[in-house]
């Protein structure tokens, strides 16, 4: 199977090239395919005539967008329309990564598919307006919602966590944020799974359970060092945060499709592997 995917040099984009390994794969980097030029994307589509394109592109800097916007709607917003109206141009089929921040917060359970979006950020609004225009489109297309994505390659908060456990406690982390911490791993064994079957439409895809921030710092750290709780007010930060993100996988697991496992076991998994690469490192 012909497969591109963008934003390849990414976390999730260097996890998937791994796990599809055997397809036909051409990978596109943000530097080789910038999502947000429409002839690019146009001709990239062409060149290639994918079977399935995965949008793994995105402006994930959440406080960034606050004061970017433009980049941030270009690349999260219009990026993703472009790529749906070339999938519909050369019969591909889309898979689109999204992200839990599209709602606000106030729900006291997880999440579900059936949820309305309320986004509260720049980031979050810009997620969502993807979100629309490939589900809009003519597209074959998935939207796939994530949570608190980490994984070996690139920057994310169980990287940052480490090594600011490496250089002693306490660390403080906000205890009013609940998500579903993923692998990116784990989820791109799913995508690899979901390019296989025939679903459509939209799916929450996250590893099993929820913490808040500081709970999952705690698991990360392993009582190797303190971590006190804070308020996100205390935190400060530009973007606000929704205070409940976690999601359930409810139509994913209806469509037949394989679960993804407990976070606590991933995490577990994850950490085991680190650790084992920094021995050899």
């Amino acid at each position: 199977m012909r497969i591109l995917i963008t934003g390849a040099g990414g976390q999730l984009g260097r996890d998937l090239q791994e796990a599809l390994t055997g397809e036909e794969i051409h990978p596109a980097t943000r530097a080789e395919l910038d999502v947000a030029s429409r002839t690019a994307v146009f001709n990239a589509a062409e060149q290639v005539r994918p079977a399935v394109i995965i949008n793994a592109a995105a402006f994930n800097d959440v406080d960034g967008a606050e004061t970017n916007p433009e980049l941030a709607f270009a690349v999260n917003g219009v990026g993703p329309g472009q790529l749906a109206r070339a999938a519909a141009r050369v019969g591909a089929r889309l898979v689109h990564i999204s992200t839990d921040y599209v709602f606000d917060g106030t729900k006291g359970t997880p999440y579900t598919e059936e949820d309305n979006p309320n986004p509260q950020s720049v980031y979050a609004r810009s997620k969502y307006e993807g979100e629309r225009r490939v589900l809009d489109s003519e597209a074959n297309a998935c939207v796939l919602r994530t949570s608190w994505l980490y994984g070996e390659h690139g920057r994310n908060f169980v990287k940052t966590i480490l090594q600011a456990a490496e250089r002693g406690g306490p660390l403080r982390v906000v205890s009013d944020q609940t998500g579903s911490p993923t692998s990116t791993h784990d989820l791109a064994d799913a995508i690899a799974a979901l390019i296989r079957a025939s679903a459509r439409g939209l799916f929450h895809v996250v590893n099993r359970g929820a913490c808040s921030r500081h709970e999952f710092a705690r698991a990360i750290v392993q009582d190797r060092v303190e971590v006190m709780p804070i308020s996100s007010a205390e935190a400060a930060r530009a973007a606000p945060r929704p205070a409940n993100s976690s999601m359930v996988s409810t139509r994913w697991e209806q469509a037949g499709l394989p679960p993804l496992r407990p976070w606590e076991e991933a995490l577990s998994d994850f950490l085991s592997q680190h650790a084992h690469q920094k021995r050899n490192d």
